[in-house]
């Protein structure tokens, strides 16, 4: 069957896309409430809250076309993967709204402003964590038996999940700070360039680190990686991720307002890439491939146009917000 009229695989790129939009979009925004506490109270902590006010719930939408997308297009991988990893996702889910309510409260009680504040940073990091240790609890693989989950409780919690987590927290910080580089001025943005070199040392770590573990943790991700001649292609990425490295510092030192932002999105794209070419075509590792999962051709062809009318609305919306609040930012909104 041509690819055009692959369905599944369609809709597995369609998930993927929002996945990726939405790590994107509110990963910057989960950053500032990760770094919030290490801005000081105030003209600077005002300044970090409206660089983000306009478009930080929007941001979400990805997640909702996300989570709803694999449930409409891929039911069977929807229960295992929700059945597996149920802890962390509802820790994320409670966590990003406790983070709404505290980012709303704050302006509106000033006389408890501190304890929102505090609020929105646990919010902010317990959510990424969350997210970091679902997908390594993913990318490490799911029991499987019956066509349904046959692990326990707490098969998600491992070292390499961790790991992911914690490398996620600092991802997310370095999209926070390298955002506030961009849309902020004065001891603010000197903050965060100080900053923003710090967690980029971080980050590559890290990088580093989940890249080496994972082609362990499966005969099948050792082979996608290093299997000849798959190499010659995915040797590009580390490549890329040196050479984007190498452009971030070097924009970080000559003081430069949108690359070293532009940088690490570039790096979280190399880090998706990667991810998608260990789990391909696998949406459950070890063994559910996204033909496996896929609701029936009937089902996806029946949502197939709203998806090609819906996420180009989603765009556009997205895109013209980000226009309309271009621009730098201070305590008192844009300017």
């Amino acid at each position: 069957m041509p690819f055009a009229f692959d369905l599944p695989a369609i809709f597995a790129f369609v998930i993927a896309f929002a996945i990726f939009a939405y790590v994107v979009m509110d990963g910057f925004d989960l950053g500032i409430g990760i770094l919030f506490q290490a801005i000081p109270a105030g003209q600077e902590r005002d300044s970090a809250m409206n660089s983000i006010a306009p478009v930080w719930d929007g941001n979400e939408t990805w997640l909702v076309l996300g989570g709803g997308g694999l449930l409409a297009a891929f039911p069977l991988a929807y229960g295992m993967i929700l059945s597996a990893l149920y802890a962390p996702i509802i820790a994320m889910l409670l966590a990003l709204v406790f983070r709404g309510v505290a980012f709303e409260f704050r302006w509106r009680d000033p006389a408890h402003r501190a304890f929102w504040d505090v609020a929105f940073s646990v919010g902010s990091v317990v959510a990424t964590l969350a997210q970091g240790i679902t997908l390594g609890g993913l990318l490490q693989g799911v029991a499987v038996a019956n066509r349904g989950y046959a692990g326990g409780w707490f098969d998600w919690l491992s070292p390499f999940s961790l790991l992911v987590g914690v490398s996620l927290v600092a991802g997310y910080a370095l999209l926070g700070a390298t955002w506030l580089i961009m849309k902020s001025e004065g001891p603010l943005q000197e903050r965060c360039y100080r900053l923003a070199l710090r967690l980029g040392v971080a980050v590559i770590v890290a990088m580093a680190a989940v890249s080496v573990w994972t082609p362990f943790l499966r005969d099948a991700y050792w082979l996608r990686w290093f299997a000849w001649p798959q190499v010659l292609f995915t040797a590009q990425v580390p490549l890329l991720v040196a050479i984007a490295s190498a452009v971030f510092f070097f924009s970080l030192r000559r003081r430069h307002h949108y690359t070293p932002f532009l940088m690490a999105l570039g790096l979280f794209t190399l880090g998706l890439a990667g991810l998608g070419i260990s789990l391909y075509p696998y949406i459950v590792p070890p063994a559910v491939s996204i033909w496996d999962a896929a609701a029936p051709d009937v089902s996806l062809k029946f949502m197939l146009p709203g998806v090609l009318v819906m996420v180009p609305i989603i765009l556009a919306y997205t895109g013209y917000s980000y226009w309309v609040f271009r621009g730098k930012t201070g305590h008192e909104g844009y300017h």
